[in-house]
């Protein structure tokens, strides 16, 4: 895939002191749908914000197409951004909002008016022309606003979690609207959320950031399933973190007990921390005689969720969340059996004390 974008040590520190930016690489490739993931305060719109030429930054280098494009203005750049508040224009329609961009660089008004068809089409508003800002919902007015953006036909096209003033049932559809529009145009999208839903569901990569910095940039896929920090692991989806001891390559021990695993490379007697998924986790009778080396709990709480039920398992001083199918009575005895495929082994980080501290408290 051919690079477009290219971050260089990008740092961002404010006149109070405040590192926003603490130094981020990244890489971002021609016709590519890149997340910028993270809580509040992480850093993830301020990067945005350098990208678009609304923020300058410290130091480092954003080369696009190998050009530095720091000392740029936003009009300078073949980049454009799609924000939360997509600021329409009230008094205009659809169709004078969408040529706007055109119409201030005198471009043909009878070419505009067919691109402007086109665009509407693509975003699904074909026939909504002139149609009234005033009159669209929030997810029509969405729609709009990208395809002000796609008609000055960008290379990147930069949205600062443009889903967050929707309601839950047209954010999910947008989602998937989003992809498809991504796809179709062929432009390259980054696209700033604190949604771990959005991410996994619209990306080709993810960038989860936390303090100014990426902690892990890879595919949903490899996000979820193996985190490299007790911090994306807590962030991504649900989980088990729990403490544990490396005891030798492929051994691990935690809950009390020694698991069978697949990581190597930690040392012997190593602490580590412990990722389980809870759909993972499986629930065996506690006479099970092929678990008899397992640990043993007692379910304290069962809840329906519709395709699972959610289970709390408590293992002497631990408490995991367990999802499955089946269900098990609050107050049943069981053990917990983990394939060895589905341990997560992780360094312990800076992050790994208070991650470890919320997830029990979550317990109680």
């Amino acid at each position: 895939m051919q690079t477009i974008l290219s971050i260089r040590d990008l740092r961002v520190v404010f006149e109070d002191g405040f590192t926003a930016l603490g130094g981020v690489s990244l890489d971002i490739g021609q016709n590519e749908f890149v997340t910028l993931l993270g809580p509040s305060g992480c850093g993830k719109t301020t990067l945005l914000r350098c990208i678009g030429g609304f923020e300058t930054p410290t130091g480092g280098e954003i080369l696009y197409k190998g050009q530095n494009i720091i000392p740029l203005p936003p009009y300078r750049r073949n980049i454009n951004t799609v924000f939360q508040r997509y600021a329409l224009f009230p008094h205009l329609n659809v169709a004078q909002n969408v040529a706007f961009g055109p119409g201030l660089r005198g471009a043909d008004k009878r070419q505009t008016a067919a691109e402007v068809s086109r665009m509407l089409g693509l975003v699904g508003l074909a026939g909504f022309e002139k149609r009234r800002i005033a009159s669209l919902s929030g997810g029509q007015q969405q729609r709009v606003a990208i395809a002000r953006a796609l008609i000055n036909r960008p290379d990147v096209l930069l949205l600062d979690e443009p889903l967050g003033a929707l309601d839950l049932k047209l954010r999910r559809e947008m989602q998937g609207e989003l992809k498809r529009i991504q796809r179709e145009s062929g432009i390259t999208f980054i696209f700033v959320t604190h949604d771990q839903e959005e991410a996994l569901t619209m990306s080709d990569r993810v960038a989860v950031m936390s303090a100014g910095k990426i902690l892990q940039l890879g595919t949903p896929e490899d996000i979820y399933n193996e985190p490299q920090s007790a911090f994306v692991a807590d962030f991504i989806g649900e989980s088990d973190i729990l403490p544990g001891t490396m005891v030798r390559d492929r051994l691990v021990r935690f809950l009390g007990c020694d698991f069978p695993c697949v990581d190597v490379g930690f040392g012997q007697d190593a602490a580590v921390d412990i990722v389980l998924r809870p759909e993972d986790v499986k629930l065996r009778p506690e006479d099970d005689p092929t678990c008899a080396a397992m640990p043993a709990g007692e379910v304290t709480s069962l809840l329906f969720k519709g395709v699972h039920y959610e289970m709390k398992v408590r293992v002497g001083g631990d408490t995991l969340l367990v999802h499955s199918t089946h269900a098990r009575p609050v107050g049943t005895r069981v053990r917990l059996f983990v394939a060895p495929e589905d341990i997560q082994v992780m360094h312990k980080s800076d992050s790994s004390p208070d991650v470890l501290k919320r997830h029990a408290q979550r317990a109680q």
